[in-house]
């Protein structure tokens, strides 16, 4: 039964965004899900993502096509450039990684609010995280209050003084504690994928950013890592 709380969540089909739809689930929303497919390399993520989905039975599970690819300028999209890839136990990059993909939150939450308008949902839910990825100028505090702040402006919901709301309980946990908190909610991480260059059958290649991220999360936790290696 519905329980008329409604939310939009952002579902990759990582780790942290599965995360965060559990704890909207746990909150008592009503989920309804949008995942992108924009041109990222890997798109085994969207099978995860609706296997996620359909794990936690949301409302309702969209995907959109973007065009991202058309742009370039990052190394998800623009296979020209090559994926940033080390030892696991190595500390990303610093600065702005080659992984960000220009304005790309941006982008997804614009088109999350035009449907949590549609919905008349209280919230948007996205797992940015300032922790373990402050390279990326869109998972800032600072960015995420700024949207805020220009969808209450530009929304009909905002106007009659009930601003949607772009919630972010990840934003200040690390990889491990993101991990504990999925636990504790029943969480299944064998279903998601992180990986930026996984193969067709969602198996992880261990060298990237991500997967590096993520390996480590696992290992400081103290929970056994179900991630599927390439090879």
């Amino acid at each position: 039964m519905n329980s008329g709380k409604r939310a939009v969540v952002l579902l990759s089909g990582g780790l942290d965004s599965a995360t965060v739809l559990a704890m909207a689930k746990a909150e008592g929303y009503d989920c309804f899900v949008l995942s992108f497919d924009y041109g990222q390399r890997s798109l085994t993520e969207l099978n995860a993502a609706k296997a996620v989905a359909q794990e936690l039975g949301v409302v309702e599970h969209r995907v959109l096509r973007l065009n991202l690819e058309d742009f370039g300028g990052s190394a998800l999209t623009d296979h020209s450039l090559s994926m940033p890839e080390g030892d696991t136990e190595d500390a990303p990059e610093e600065g702005i990684p080659l992984t960000y993909v220009p304005a790309r939150n941006t982008v997804f939450l614009s088109l999350a609010l035009g449907w949590a308008e549609v919905l008349d949902a209280a919230a948007i839910f996205i797992g940015v995280n300032s922790v373990d990825y402050s390279g990326y100028p869109d998972c800032r505090p600072e960015f995420i209050k700024a949207f805020e702040t220009m969808a209450a402006l530009a929304t009909r919901q905002g106007v009659e003084g009930a601003p949607i709301r772009i919630e972010t309980p990840l934003i200040d946990l690390t990889k491990a504690e993101i991990i504990q908190a999925g636990v504790r909610l029943g969480l299944d991480y064998s279903k998601t994928v992180s990986c930026y260059q996984a193969d067709d059958d969602g198996r992880a290649c261990g060298r990237c950013d991500s997967c590096r991220l993520r390996a480590v999360g696992f290992k400081q936790a103290g929970i056994p890592d179900p991630t599927r290696y390439q090879g």
